[in-house]
């Protein structure tokens, strides 16, 4: 958007965010479910949780920063500006495995030596992020029509009340 000004860039940012906290959500409720039996806690403040964590919150107050300014310009140039701020720790919850020993185990794709999946649940485990991948997209593309639609009522509402 910063780049071209075309509001069809902000949608598809919003969009994408949206379903991405949607995801993420899941990912941070399912994740302490499975680790209270594997590792005895709910919750620990590892590096790969806390970066986790932190990225959640950045992207919800994304999305909230979204919601204060009414003025579509202004708004889309500065949750650019934040998208882009907000980005940077994406790469950190990547790497955190890698960077800092802590509760997580190592990777296990492309984890070096020794590392990999059985055959059948690297199939199940390219399926699963396959259909997830689709899904993902299919909700983006309907939440960017929506948020056409969206742009197109309140082009309406201002022309509106010019005339009246």
């Amino acid at each position: 958007y910063l780049k071209t000004r075309a509001l069809k860039w902000d949608w598809l940012s919003v969009a994408s965010a949206e379903v991405g906290v949607a995801f993420f959500t899941i990912v941070l409720v399912t994740g302490p479910i499975w680790a209270k039996p594997v590792w005895g806690i709910w919750w620990t403040w590892d590096a790969r949780l806390t970066s986790s964590l932190i990225l959640w919150l950045m992207y919800l107050s994304y999305l909230l920063l979204r919601d204060f300014l009414e003025e579509s310009q202004r708004r889309a140039t500065l949750a650019a500006i934040f998208g882009i701020f907000a980005a940077v720790d994406a790469p950190i919850v990547y790497f955190s495995i890698r960077l800092w020993r802590t509760q997580h185990p190592a990777p296990v794709i492309m984890g070096g030596p020794d590392s990999g999946l059985d055959p059948i649940m690297f199939k199940v485990f390219m399926l699963s992020l396959v259909t997830f991948s689709l899904l993902f997209v299919l909700l983006v593309i309907l939440r960017v029509r929506l948020e056409k639609s969206r742009e197109e009522v309140r082009q309406m509402r201002h022309a509106l009340m010019l005339q009246s």
